[in-house]
């Protein structure tokens, strides 16, 4: 089978464990406890992780733009050109490929395992879905979190930039934080919210579709972990590019 039939029949089965989960939604029983888990370890265990890399994004952002700016007497926009690339591209995109790494491979690995020990099959011969008790929870908790997530990071590495330009360039706080403010509009904030729910989706199809064909016993998980990481965090930023386009087409956002 050559790239371009594989592609497609995954593309197929992908969608179609969407569709099933979502459509998994309105039908009782309703697994909102799982759903809650996920979110707990989505969202909690994730977030120092994504705050760590959201300010020092941001510290390395002042630092390197910093005297770039100072030579042309611009160093009172650090604020704005920090928190400008932040809140449309950096905090979505990094935010998204550290969820990828943690939660993308333990959902791939978990599920995978399952296959493995035939725990899939025993669920399905008591009449449970794999779909709405294992995908949908997992799904529904990625599209909820990493939004949040993202606007954690967004605050984390306009405060980094804030510390580093404060500490290393004596720049006011003031001065920072009234560049912010100006160089933030409300289209950046809907763009970098919703951005994020796409991304959700994508980590969590992928991840949930690679842990659920595994084959080959154990090392088939590795082989499935790694794949669902590569190829989420890949469809991540590919994506990420169509979406700026619709974003500056849709909401009339200028280019930085």
């Amino acid at each position: 089978m050559n790239p371009l039939k594989i592609f497609i029949f995954q593309l197929q089965e992908i969608t179609q464990l969407i569709i099933s989960a979502f459509i998994g939604l309105f039908k009782k029983p309703f697994y909102l406890i799982d759903t809650i888990r996920q979110m707990d370890i989505i969202g909690v265990g994730s977030l120092p992780i994504v705050l760590l890399t959201g300010f020092f994004t941001g510290g390395v952002l002042v630092l390197q733009t910093f005297p770039t700016l100072a030579y042309y007497s611009l160093q009172n926009e650090a604020g704005r050109s920090v928190a400008t690339s932040i809140v449309r591209e950096l905090g979505p995109v990094l935010s998204a490929l550290m969820v990828s790494g943690r939660i993308g491979s333990a959902i791939s690995a978990e599920l995978g395992s399952m296959v493995v020990s035939q725990q899939i099959d025993a669920m399905r011969a008591l009449g449970t879905d794999p779909n709405r008790k294992l995908v949908a929870p997992r799904l529904i908790a990625l599209i909820l979190m990493l939004p949040l997530l993202t606007v954690a990071a967004d605050i984390s590495g306009i405060f980094g930039g804030g510390v580093v330009a404060s500490l290393l360039f004596n720049q006011d706080t003031t001065v920072y934080i009234t560049s912010v403010r100006n160089g933030v509009t409300v289209e950046d904030i809907i763009g970098g919210i919703i951005k994020p729910l796409f991304f959700g989706l994508i980590i969590g199809s992928i991840s949930c579709y690679r842990g659920l064909s595994t084959t080959e016993g154990t090392v088939g998980v590795g082989r499935s972990t790694t794949s669902a990481v590569v190829t989420s965090s890949i469809m991540v930023i590919i994506f990420d590019f169509f979406l700026s386009r619709a974003l500056q087409s849709i909401l009339n956002v200028q280019p930085i």
